[in-house]
């Protein structure tokens, strides 16, 4: 299961500190019940929701935005079993300002219901393109 990226990888990231946004695609599986190390009780969804309310004051201060959500119905191609609850992809408007969230003690605090909610997770950066009107565009 995949809930954080590794030291090298975080590194690579920093690395390519290109100017101009970055979107982050999420795909988030969530615990039944949340796994606090404190042994307090919620929901995986529960625990989700704390982070998000927790996070989002530094999310948003550092100009992040949620650029598109979706509910996950069906996986067409690609491992049946596969499945999400969770699918969004969050705007930074810049690599540096995902740096800098996540060393914000805010940010920091807010993480342990995140560690707590997530079985599995996908985090995926892209680079913002226009739309084309073709499939390769």
């Amino acid at each position: 299961m995949h809930t954080a990226f590794d030291k090298d990888d975080f590194n690579t990231f920093k690395a390519n500190n290109r100017a101009g946004p970055i979107h982050m695609l999420n795909l988030v599986r969530l615990h039944n019940q949340a796994q606090y190390d404190d042994g307090r009780e919620a929901t995986g969804a529960e625990a989700y929701a704390a982070y998000g309310r927790e996070s989002a004051p530094v999310f948003q201060r550092l100009g992040g935005r949620i650029v598109w959500r979706g509910a996950m119905e069906q996986m067409l191609i690609g491992p049946g079993d596969e499945q999400w609850d969770l699918c969004f992809i969050a705007e930074y408007p810049s690599p540096q300002a995902f740096v800098d969230m996540l060393g914000d003690p805010i940010y920091r605090a807010a993480m342990k219901h995140r560690q707590a909610a997530v079985s599995d997770s996908r985090l995926i950066r892209t680079a913002p393109l226009g739309v084309g009107a073709t499939f390769g565009e």
